[in-house]
């Protein structure tokens, strides 16, 4: 029996590692291939076929939309299954990605649940699900029990969930207060706690501020420290905390022209802006993960400005 072929593209290696692993742990008959970007992708596709493409839309060279466009114009590829996964999630951009042919839509960030969700609707549209499910093993409950990729994208595994949300490790004050000295580097995590903006009103102004999107759901934030590798967040605690790679997408909209970037990335540590255990702020350092060289120039352009002004500190 043939195995069924998904091609993962993503600029970011750190995505496609991880994705291509969450297709594998719960279809283990499943064959991966990846690519960077869509003129990587547009050549393995001239190649050889697939029967779904997972693909990313801000891209280096070409983007996913304009693979997509590309792929339904050629002629043995306009009904292959394609599903873009990123974080444009606004209207238009769902709208734009219908007209061009999309099979389906994931935004990130994403549950292991909600990808795979449409890789099987996908799949299921072009008569090809059960070929995938039938190669795999009849036990496949446990293949996010302890999966690096359940805590990134969100995931919760059943066989650890009796009722509640999964138990976050961040929740005790023993277990977040080492993490500063955790990281021997020079990074921002090593910056000093930051002063919490005052809980009533919204973030002091000289701050940064942006918009960020977890798996379980949407919190403003201040900005207090931001690099080219990360940046230093400042949120309100919530009944749901945020685990440690969460997958994650910042919005920032600075400037006069209030420019929107969306950087994607994960939360690489979490820290109790208190020394209690009712700390009512957590300090979170969010590490980047695009390879796009647009968003590293917004970055590069906000970090300058931001200096500036004194909105941020800078990082190595």
């Amino acid at each position: 029996m043939s195995k069924i072929s998904v091609l993962v593209v993503d600029d970011a290696s750190f995505i496609r590692d991880l994705v291509k692993k969450c297709l594998r742990n719960y279809f283990p008959g499943i064959r991966t291939e990846d690519a960077v970007n869509g003129k990587k992708a547009q050549a393995m596709l001239a190649k050889e076929a697939f029967d779904l493409v997972l693909c990313d839309w801000e891209m280096p060279e070409m983007s996913g939309l304009e693979l997509l466009t590309w792929c339904r114009e050629q002629d043995n590829l306009k009904t292959m299954p394609f599903v873009m996964v990123t974080s444009r999630g606004d209207k238009e951009n769902v709208v734009q990605a219908i007209q061009a042919g999309v099979s389906g839509y994931v935004s990130k960030p994403f549950t292991n649940e909600q990808l795979l969700t449409k890789v099987k609707q996908a799949l299921n549209k072009v008569g090809k699900l059960d070929t995938l499910m039938n190669s795999a093993p009849t036990k496949m409950n446990s293949a996010f029990g302890n999966d690096s990729l359940s805590a990134l994208t969100g995931g919760k595994a059943a066989v650890a969930t009796p009722s509640a949300a999964p138990v976050n490790p961040f929740a005790k004050p023993a277990a977040a207060a080492p993490a500063p000295a955790a990281a021997p580097s020079r990074g921002l995590l090593n910056s000093p706690p930051v002063k919490a903006p005052a809980a009533s009103a919204a973030p002091a102004g000289g701050r940064g501020q942006g918009q960020l999107r977890l798996p379980s759901g949407t919190q403003q934030c201040v900005i207090k420290a931001l690099s080219i590798k990360e940046a230093l967040l400042v949120v309100k605690r919530t009944d749901t905390l945020p685990q440690v790679l969460d997958s994650a997408v910042l919005d920032l909209e600075q400037g006069d022209n209030a420019e929107i970037a969306r950087l994607n990335g994960y939360l690489h540590a979490i820290v109790a802006h208190e020394p209690k255990p009712d700390s009512e702020w957590l300090q979170l350092t969010f590490r980047f993960v695009d390879q796009d060289a647009q968003k590293l120039d917004y970055i590069s352009r906000l970090i300058a400005r931001g200096t500036a002004q004194k909105h941020f500190v800078p990082g190595a």
